[in-house]
């Protein structure tokens, strides 16, 4: 597959998500914009995501499926950047292996990119049960983020960000082996004078059933606790003043 100047490499991480993947890559293939690949890094599960992922792309004959494997399990940081490193496209979008798009994603967050010259977007977002049913709870997004406001809200998700790598070179993109490792790599990237244009409508839902990292809230707290004091290098004092700032905007997101 050639490079060519519009195509999105959507980079999934792909860890025991069996029971999930297939709405997942359903949801991909949904999508009114056609011009990406799929790059599925399966990363040691150990349950049959690679047979559902393979069975997927026969039974579709989709070729912009790819299926990459990491033969052990190396950590999301490292599937997210093996995925990047191998797409082909300009734009890269990220996606969890349990979450879903709306089927306009693609298409509008594409088009108000080049609309806004922006390198860096993110959009809102829904909160789903472990079925992928939406809540009714959507996360609104601001207009723009600089380091500075992005270090007290972390409301950029994951599963909605795209970066141009003709603004952002992908060796910038790596993100770093530790615990929240896409919020480390949102940061560095603000950090580096780069502003995140926030689209502000609904266009993924983020399933959140079961007892995954992300809903458990202690660690969640000593997850961005690390990122202040050992990514960022800050005080205690400046790392206790943002966390609180932190704690306050995360509890709103969910009520």
């Amino acid at each position: 597959m050639e490079e060519t100047n519009n195509r999105v490499s959507i980079v999934v991480p792909v860890y025991n998500v069996e029971n999930f993947i297939v709405e997942t890559m359903d949801s991909v293939r949904s999508q009114t914009y056609s011009d990406w690949e799929l790059l599925l890094v399966e990363d040691g599960s150990s349950d049959n995501s690679a047979g559902v992922i393979e069975e997927y792309r026969q039974r579709t004959g989709d070729e912009r499926i790819r299926l990459i494997r990491q033969g052990k399990n190396q950590g999301a940081a490292r599937a997210r950047n093996r995925g990047v490193l191998e797409a082909k496209g300009r734009y890269i979008a990220y996606l969890d292996g349990d979450d879903l798009w709306m089927p306009r994603k693609l298409e509008h967050e594409l088009a108000f990119m080049q609309e806004k010259k922006a390198a860096f977007a993110f959009t809102g977002y829904e909160f789903a049960d472990e079925h992928g049913k939406g809540t009714g709870k959507v996360v609104r997004v601001p207009e723009t983020l600089n380091y500075k406001q992005a270090l007290k809200n972390t409301t950029i998700f994951t599963t909605t960000v795209m970066f141009d790598t003709q603004r952002i070179a992908k060796k910038e993109l790596q993100m770093p082996e530790m615990k929240s490792e896409d919020t480390a790599l949102w940061w560095k990237i603000l950090r580096g004078g780069v502003t995140a244009y926030g689209l502000d409508e609904n266009l993924a839902l983020y399933r959140r059933g079961g007892k995954t990292l992300s809903s458990n809230k202690a660690e969640a707290v000593r997850r961005i606790w690390n990122l202040y004091r050992q990514a960022e290098r800050m005080s205690v004092l400046s790392s206790l003043w943002h966390c609180c700032f932190w704690a306050v905007r995360a509890v709103k997101r969910r009520i």
